[in-house]
């Protein structure tokens, strides 16, 4: 019998930062907490939380200040995997002492070209140094970002290996193909699959998916999740062209400072702009052209209000 089945839609929350680059804990907190209201799980520290620019020590400080906000354990999958076997296992295990479970999980992504023995090992081992039953690993498949993918026989030699603790994974192939593929082949009636982007949430769904972890849930919260809370009803495939409307808003840009300008601007917070480099912020004209792209779209962000006062 099934008992672990997942489902839902996360967001990789983006990070704010000062203006002398340091993670702002504050308006960290206050985006997360719109981002409940609007229904969204959240996997902080995922790509487009620029986590990878960000050190094990910044990470595990905004998951303190998280848990110290009170924003519940059970609605975050934090993003663990880092190139060093030490800090994945840090990461995870500071995770699992504030009670968060779900974990998502890069595989080691500097060198290239290892093969799915040397990625079996690296997860195993983590496991095995974690070594706490309660630990749930959501594999991220990312092999456009990360040019180290994790292939079906992995995936599945994974779950033989550690059933319990290998509960699914997030596609970010932006191939819909290899979606339905791990949909098909991979043998557990508690693998939960995640598509990388909601432009793939209905077809998921419709396969026996999971949901979606996806950039723009940072700012298209309220939709994607009408849309996976009504995806059999006869609108749905209106609701997932809209969907796509706004995402490709957003993909005329580099997505992380796209995401950022939208939040800053519907937010009324400058601050939010600001990206770690390498990466940078829109152009003054490119800000523009976003929201004007948008609210062509009748799209908004209500009850954002990223200047709310201090967090206590």
């Amino acid at each position: 019998m099934s008992t672990d089945k997942k489902g839902g839609i996360y967001s990789p929350v983006v990070t704010p930062f000062g203006a002398d680059l340091a993670p702002d804990g504050q308006r960290l907190v206050r985006h997360c907490r719109w981002l409940l209201g609007q229904g969204v799980g959240l996997a902080v520290f995922g790509t487009n939380s620029e986590a990878n620019s960000m050190s094990a020590q910044e990470k595990m400080g905004l998951m303190d200040d998280l848990v110290k906000a009170g924003i519940a354990p059970g609605r975050m999958m934090p993003g663990t995997g880092c190139c060093a076997l030490t800090d994945t296992v840090e990461l995870t295990r500071h995770a699992l002492a504030h009670d968060i479970h779900d974990v998502l999980m890069l595989p080691p992504f500097y060198y290239k070209g290892v093969s799915d023995d040397g990625l079996f090992a690296s997860y195993s081992e983590v496991i095995q140094r974690v070594g706490d039953a309660s630990l749930r690993i959501y594999l991220y498949h990312i092999p456009p970002v990360s040019q180290v993918p994790l292939s079906i026989p992995l995936i599945q030699r994974l779950l033989d290996a550690y059933p319990r603790v290998i509960a699914g994974i997030k596609d970010s192939s932006g191939d819909w193909s290899n979606t339905q593929a791990m949909l098909q082949s991979v043998q557990s009636p508690d693998f939960n699959v995640y598509a990388g982007s909601e432009s793939f949430l209905l077809d998921t769904l419709r396969g026996g998916g999971a949901g979606c972890i996806t950039a723009t849930g940072n700012v298209n919260p309220a939709a994607i999740v009408h849309l996976y809370e009504t995806w059999q009803n006869e609108d749905a495939d209106r609701q997932q062209a809209a969907l796509n409307a706004v995402r490709q808003a957003f993909q005329q840009f580099s997505m992380i400072p796209a995401l950022k300008a939208a939040v800053a601007s519907y937010g009324d917070d400058p601050d939010w702009f600001r990206v770690r480099p390498p990466l940078l912020a829109l152009g003054d004209a490119q800000a523009k052209k976003l929201i004007t792209d948008l609210d062509k779209l009748g799209f908004s962000m209500p009850g954002l209000n990223q200047k709310a006062g201090h967090i206590g």
